[in-house]
């Protein structure tokens, strides 16, 4: 899927960790098709990634997101655009929550630079 990409390279541009989407179309029990995951080490470069999906997204796929949650606090940022739900975390938020074990059952794709 062309935006899940669009993602994935957004993240990657500002030096996202552990980028990684994962398809959850053929899971019964989800309310998206797809999830883009990553991490960062502070709450400045959370904030920054979560800045440049959103920027991109409107750039190169004419999409704005519809909610997101925790740009005030900026240790776990949510962004749904309804078929897709982007994961943005702190370090330690990501390893504490661990989604990737939550969902194993989906295929995953990771992503490098």
């Amino acid at each position: 899927m062309k935006e899940v990409e669009i993602i994935a390279s957004a993240m990657l541009e500002k030096k996202a960790q552990g980028v990684c989407s994962m398809d959850l179309r053929k899971l019964d029990t989800t309310i998206c098709d797809h999830f883009v995951i990553c991490h960062a080490p502070s709450g400045v470069q959370v904030a920054a990634i979560a800045d440049e999906v959103e920027e991109q997204m409107i750039v190169q796929a004419g999409r704005r997101v519809l909610r997101s949650q925790g740009k005030e606090n900026r240790f776990w940022v949510i962004l749904d655009y309804s078929d897709i739900v982007v994961h943005i975390f702190q370090t330690e938020y990501r390893m504490f929550y661990r989604l990737e074990d939550l969902w194993a059952d989906a295929v995953t794709k990771d992503y490098n630079e």
